[in-house]
This record gives structure tokens, C-alpha cells and sequence, in this order.
């Protein structure tokens, strides 16, 4: 493996260096459960690890790579398009507007007649298309992990969702069911 990693130690990496949080990276990887607080801390101070993380470090820092607040950024500026933003108060397009506006997916200027004969004069239209915002808002809300991968619990035919949003929340809630679960096995 790369760098002297195991398989399990580059997922490690790469879910750290991507979410911050050394228990959830952990996790993610495969380690155990019952020790994955203590995993987590002591690959934090493997040289290897380190390395590896200084190393990713470095390729996020160049300025051809968009990090993860840029990518916010543009789909926020998505989100935000509106095309009343982009004319005039006749409907027409700002002479100002930027074409770089990540909300523009696509502008077509064309012409047509208006009219036949001698009376028939060239128009120009311009046509704009925006990315589509809900799109937008849907990878925004799973770069804030607002969607939950966790599997729906059911006991007894009721059912219980649980919306969770961190590592220290999926441990709260693995500690109840187990709790929950030791109480249906005692009946």
C-alpha cells in the first residue's frame, strides 16, 4: 500500500482529511467499534498516518484543486440564481451580468425575422438556462451530512427514525438500542 498504509489506514486518512473527525474516519474505515476511540487517537500519532495527511494537505492547498468551501461557494451561488436577478426592468439582459455566474448553465443568442417582405427586421434573442437550484441545495445539504444513511429501526411494529449527524450521536444511539435491546431480551 501506499506510504506504508494499510488499506484501512488510507480510508482513515482520506475520511479524516475529508470530515475532521478522527472517530467517525475510523469508523468509516472498519475499524471496531468497542476500540474505535482509541484507534482513532493512536493513528493520529502514527509517523506514517501524519505523513499521509500532511500530504493531503498539501494537494488541498493547490489552487487548482476546488476545497470544499469553494465548492460551497458555487453551489450556494446555484441555489441563490434567480433569472429576474439577471434582466432589466424591460426584461432584457443587464448589460453588467457576469457569464461566469455558476447559477448560468447555459446562454444562446440568435437571431430571427420578425415580419415578411420588406416590412421583416432581424431581432436578437438570448435565451438563458440556470442550473436547476433544488440540485444545488440537494448536494449542499449532503455536504452537511442533513441526510441520514442509517437504517430505519422497527420494534414491536412501531418504528423509529433517527436523524443522525455525527459520530457522538450514532454512539448515543447504539448505546440505547443495546440498552433497549439487553430489556426485550430479559421479558
Amino acid at each position: 500500500m501506499r506510504n506504508g498504509l494499510t488499506q484501512k489506514q488510507e480510508t482513515f486518512c482520506l475520511k479524516y482529511f475529508e470530515l475532521g473527525n478522527a472517530t467517525e474516519a475510523a469508523l468509516i474505515a472498519g475499524y471496531s467499534p468497542r476500540s474505535i476511540r482509541n484507534i482513532a487517537s493512536v493513528n493520529l500519532t502514527k509517523a506514517n498516518i501524519t505523513g499521509r495527511l500532511e500530504e493531503l494537505r498539501k494537494k488541498a492547498e493547490d489552487a487548482s484543486v476546488a476545497n470544499r468551501l469553494e465548492r460551497e461557494q458555487i453551489l450556494t451561488e446555484i441555489a441563490r440564481g434567480r433569472i429576474g436577478t439577471l434582466l432589466d426592468e424591460n426584461h432584457r439582459i443587464k448589460e453588467d451580468v457576469p457569464l461566469d455566474d455558476a447559477s448560468i448553465q447555459e446562454i444562446n443568442t440568435f437571431e430571427v425575422t420578425i415580419g415578411k417582405g420588406e416590412n421583416a427586421k432581424l431581432a436578437e434573442v438570448t435565451k438563458i438556462k440556470l442550473h436547476n437550484p433544488i440540485q444545488a441545495i440537494d448536494l449542499l445539504n449532503k455536504m452537511d451530512k442533513i441526510y441520514s444513511d442509517q437504517p430505519q429501526v422497527t420494534i414491536d411494529n412501531r418504528q423509529i427514525n433517527f436523524i443522525i449527524r455525527s459520530q457522538d450521536e450514532a454512539n448515543e444511539v447504539k448505546d440505547l438500542l443495546a440498552g433497549i435491546s439487553e430489556r426485550l431480551d430479559g421479558h
